[in-house]
């Protein structure tokens, strides 16, 4: 239920950002267009054409969104027609020199959009061009003129805002990751046996179906090797529980490497391992449990100073038309128990 809960958060994550960023644009369409129809009223030409201009923009990055499904390009031009607005409200002055007063919706646009550390850093590429607009000399290039005491102020109050700004995206960031993490970690736990960090019994049977599936498509073969570690009680009970995880972590790195790079391998239950070998007979099946069962006989585990040495049976079964998982595991099954019955160490059938 929890990891369900953390998926559900990631898809929302993932699925709010674009679409908040198309409601910036349909948002920014309808209040430019309102406010080009107020300067048109108040005889501003130059203002109502520039509004006119910025809110056909935002319709053209809505539609981009809509039609496109484009979310990236949908910001860039959701983002930067904004920072060009607000440089010339700021440089005109706007309507009775209130333009400036827009910009301290730029702080959280950005950083919602860019995140974090972008947003930031788009923010002072704004502010320093903004500042450069209100403080360059009149004389030097015509702008708008405000007085000293509001343009420190002013910029005193948008850094204010970006700190907030900031301070709430860096936390939403860091949020995001820790549940990302979570994620990982029991996705991790849902598929993987955490002693030997192969597939669990679940993954293997997702695994099957994916190849019961294939195997139905392209009428390749598919076999499977059941496995089971001989008097593997006698171990525990002799030397402990430690040894008898020891034994089982270091047959499952001598597995892994001498299976082929398509093969699959889990732990199917206790001292059980699961061989998924697509593209394979049971006399090929039979040719890899050979070659693990003579790579067994020289190797040894070391558990606290002990050299341990063990010896595996195995069942084999191969996928026929119409067969279900559940009759395949079965007959794998079967055929170790006939493996187990002939003496331990043996592969049955032999081929």
């Amino acid at each position: 239920m929890q990891s369900k809960f953390i998926k559900n958060n990631i898809e929302s994550e993932d699925f709010r950002q674009p679409h908040v960023i198309s409601l910036f644009a349909l948002v920014g369409m309808s209040i430019a267009a309102a406010m080009a129809f107020i300067a048109l009223l108040n005889n501003n030409i130059t203002l109502a054409v520039i509004l006119s201009i910025a809110s056909f923009i935002y319709l053209c990055a809505y539609y981009i969104f809509k039609k496109l499904h484009n979310s990236s390009l949908t910001s860039a031009i959701v983002l930067y027609s904004l920072y060009l607005l607000m440089f010339y409200l700021v440089y005109s002055g706007g309507v009775g020199n209130t333009g400036p007063l827009w910009i301290f919706i730029v702080s959280p646009v950005s950083l919602f959009i860019h995140g974090f550390k972008r947003g930031l850093f788009d923010i002072a590429i704004f502010i320093t061009i903004i500042s450069a607009i209100m403080f360059i000399p009149t004389d030097i290039i015509a702008h708008a003129e405000y007085a000293t005491e509001f343009k420190l102020r002013l910029i005193y109050s948008f850094l204010t805002v970006t700190f907030l700004s900031g301070l709430y995206e860096y936390s939403r960031e860091q949020s995001y990751r820790h549940i990302l993490e979570l994620s990982k970690k029991y996705q991790q736990l849902a598929h993987f046996d955490p002693l030997t960090e192969l597939s669990n019994r679940r993954d293997a049977l997702r695994i099957l179906k994916q190849e019961q599936a294939r195997i139905g498509r392209n009428k390749d073969p598919l076999s499977v090797i059941l496995c089971d570690v001989d008097y593997f009680k006698k171990v525990n009970d002799k030397y402990g529980h430690n040894a008898g995880d020891a034994v089982l972590k270091g047959l499952a790195k001598l597995f892994s490497k001498n299976i082929r790079e398509q093969d699959y391998i889990a732990r199917w239950g206790g001292e059980e391992f699961l061989f998924i070998l697509p593209q394979t007979v049971a006399k090929s099946a039979n040719v890899i449990a050979e070659k693990i069962q003579n790579n067994l006989q020289n190797y040894s585990i070391d558990c606290e100073g002990k050299e341990l040495k063990v010896t595996v049976s195995m069942g084999i079964e191969e996928f026929s038309d119409g067969q279900s998982i559940d009759e395949v595991i079965n007959g794998a099954d079967k055929n170790l128990y006939l493996a187990k019955d002939s003496g331990r160490n043996q592969i049955y059938p032999k081929f």
